[in-house]
């Protein structure tokens, strides 16, 4: 491009961008018409990339900004005491927020321990499924529980299924059960782009706990 025409350019660039943002916007327009049912969603998180347990508690935080009750169950977790289990203690009775995990699977190395103390989260799970009071529950780490098969896929599909209509859940961790992604209605995964451990970096405070 000729430098000295630059200028002369900018209209025509202009037009063609307000055009396509009228077209986008038309689009968009005819889409929200048409969603017109309210749900309650069955949302999972998966995949190998950091962001899976983040994204969720993005969604709590939004929930209780509408005056929304939440409840956590932590499958995995509980080795070590993180940033959003301390947060959470401030918000008792609005956010119920249980840590039932012995550390990841790979650090307990007792698989009938594993068993049980999964059993003991998704009966707490279960509580809180059946619970009017919640309009939110995170199943934390659900999708490693059911990829070791620590419980049957499908009791957990089956408690999912029969959930009241107007409750929303949201289940994390990698690997999940293709049976689930079919089950939900809003399903993503992060991948891996870069990651500070290779470069020797530790898990930072406030960032993966």
């Amino acid at each position: 491009m000729d430098p000295e025409n630059k200028e002369s350019n900018l209209p025509r660039d202009n037009e063609r961008h307000d055009e396509i943002m009228r077209r986008r916007k038309a689009s968009y327009d005819v889409r929200k018409a048409s969603a017109t049912k309210e749900k309650g969603l069955i949302i999972v998180h998966t995949g190998p990339g950091k962001g899976k347990t983040s994204a969720a508690l993005g969604m709590i935080f939004r929930a209780l900004g509408h005056g929304m009750n939440v409840g956590v169950v932590q499958f995995t977790k509980g080795a070590i005491q993180t940033g959003e289990a301390l947060f959470a203690a401030e918000l008792s009775g609005r956010l119920d927020f249980f840590t039932l995990g012995e550390g990841y699977t790979w650090e307990t190395q007792n698989r009938q321990r594993d068993m049980e103390v999964a059993r003991r989260a998704w009966q707490q799970a279960q509580k809180m499924v059946d619970d009017p009071k919640y309009q939110l529950i995170l199943l934390d780490e659900l999708n490693i529980i059911l990829k070791f098969e620590y419980l049957p896929v499908d009791e957990v599909l089956e408690t999912l299924r029969n959930k009241r209509e107007d409750l929303h859940v949201i289940v994390t961790g990698r690997g999940a059960k293709e049976e689930l992604i079919e089950l939900a209605d809003l399903a993503t995964e992060m991948k891996i782009i870069k990651h500070p451990y290779p470069k020797g970096i530790k898990a930072q405070k406030g960032i993966e706990y």
